[in-house]
């Protein structure tokens, strides 16, 4: 079984990346991509896709050094510091997340770090939600773009507080599993290559897990985040999986939310390989080079570095969105 899920993940990696670059809107790229940047003067066509790439890069760094996805660095700062349409850049946004997820997610399947059985029952609800989420922010863009671009800002900075505030646990401890969790068999044996120890694991409080991955999924379609800052606190801090299993879990769900809000941008003509595609290479690149530095950062420095960029860029959406003019 776990060798027909990572073929499909193989498979289905491939067929997006494809769909993307042979989409029949990377025909009118150029044009859209000009239109969406009414500020960015007289440049030839690739001057906004080559600063993207450039930026993307340094954000890939970034993001790999504080351990957050590039979806929650990528839209506050692209939709703050860049003359796209908010819509675009959320279209984007789930293309950056997803293409990291579809890549890591046949490798956490082998390693059996991600779990299936606790991954399908967060996923089919937070995909579900997911494009609830999607169309009802595009609904919102279509009245006023100003509406989600405030909803953003308040988001993004309820973010930066949540990564200040969270401490994860490594292993913690379930005394007793709940009902539910034990008639969806969700438990596992987990082995730490660090240590070479087993654990067994199991969850509880799945039904408020569940709940939240309602809030979750709306979240990741309307705004176009990924969700990773909110998959790991829920699975780890509240269900009471183990750290590793909760990040490569988070990981696969990505996968999975991001894949269904995405249909509805691509079906509204919102994802544009003019924005996407240098976007993704810009943060797969600095992703490779941020695992090089991290062996030798100061992860706390730039995790707090970090929280300070994404509550900056979260007042910044705050007050594009509100039209106060205090950052020009």
């Amino acid at each position: 079984m776990l060798k027909n899920v990572t073929r499909l993940f193989t498979m289905l990696t491939l067929w997006v990346g494809a769909a993307v670059f042979a989409s029949p809107m990377g025909a009118f790229a150029t044009e859209a991509a000009t239109a969406s940047a009414p500020a960015g003067g007289n440049h030839v066509w690739w001057f906004w896709p080559l600063i993207l790439l450039v930026f993307c890069f340094v954000l890939g760094v970034i993001a790999v050094l504080a351990g957050v996805g590039g979806g929650v660095l990528y839209v506050p700062l692209i939709s703050g510091f860049f003359p796209f349409h908010i819509d675009f850049v959320r279209g984007a946004g789930l293309m950056v997340a997803l293409a990291g997820a579809l890549a890591a997610g046949p490798g956490l399947l082998k390693r059996n770090l991600a779990s299936l059985r606790l991954a399908l029952p967060m996923a089919l609800i937070a995909s579900a939600c997911a494009i609830g989420g999607a169309v009802l922010g595009l609904y919102l863009s279509q009245l006023d773009p100003r509406y989600v671009q405030t909803a953003l800002g308040a988001t993004i900075m309820g973010i930066s507080i949540l990564l200040l505030c969270s401490k994860n646990s490594e292993y913690p401890i379930v005394t007793k599993q709940d009902a539910i969790s034990h008639a969806l068999g969700i438990e596992g044996l987990y082995q730490d290559q660090a240590t070479g120890k087993e654990f067994e694991w199991k969850t509880h409080r799945t039904f408020t897990g569940l709940l939240l991955f309602v809030v979750i999924g709306v979240m990741a379609g309307m705004f176009g985040l990924g969700a990773g800052w909110a998959n790991i606190p829920v699975l780890n801090l509240l269900m009471g999986a183990p750290l590793k299993v909760s990040v490569a879990t988070s990981k696969f769900l990505l996968s999975i939310t991001d894949t269904s809000a995405a249909w509805v941008y691509m079906n509204q003509g919102a994802v544009i390989p003019l924005i996407a595609i240098p976007s993704i290479i810009g943060l797969m690149l600095g992703s490779l080079v941020g695992v090089r530095l991290l062996a030798v950062a100061k992860a706390s420095f730039i995790r707090y570095m970090v929280i300070g960029v994404l509550f900056f860029a979260g007042f910044k959406a705050l007050d594009k969105g509100l039209g106060l003019g205090i950052m020009g």
